[in-house]
């Protein structure tokens, strides 16, 4: 079994702790569902956001799921002119069987312009 890295991202409306707790559940588990995920098979999971959101911290979305013993980490994202504003990525390390070829990541809403090509 290896551990391979899966990722995400979601955009949000406007810097809301609901919103983006909401957007950031709804991620995690769209990554869980398409790639069958067992959470015990959840090896940790990093965060990051945009530096216009600052009402909470994603990670938080993963407590509210019950992932109580997944470790967890949140880092601000850069700045970059022109990037894409107000979004939330997620890279979830997963120990699986499943070949490079076969993840599934998850780009939603707005996010799916920064992974076109899937």
């Amino acid at each position: 079994m290896a551990v391979r890295g899966i990722r995400g991202a979601t955009v949000v409306e406007t810097d809301d702790r609901e919103l983006i707790l909401t957007a950031t559940r709804e991620l995690l588990e769209a990554l869980v569902l398409a790639n069958d995920i067992a959470v015990d098979d959840i090896a940790s999971i990093m965060f990051t956001m945009t530096p216009d959101l600052q009402s909470t911290y994603p990670a938080q979305a993963a407590r509210r799921l019950g992932w109580e013993n997944t470790p967890l980490l949140g880092a601000l994202e850069t700045a970059v002119p022109g990037g894409l504003p107000r979004c939330v990525r997620v890279l979830m390390h997963v120990n699986t069987d499943r070949a490079p070829a076969d993840i599934k990541h998850i780009y939603l809403h707005e996010a799916q312009t920064l992974r076109p090509d899937l």
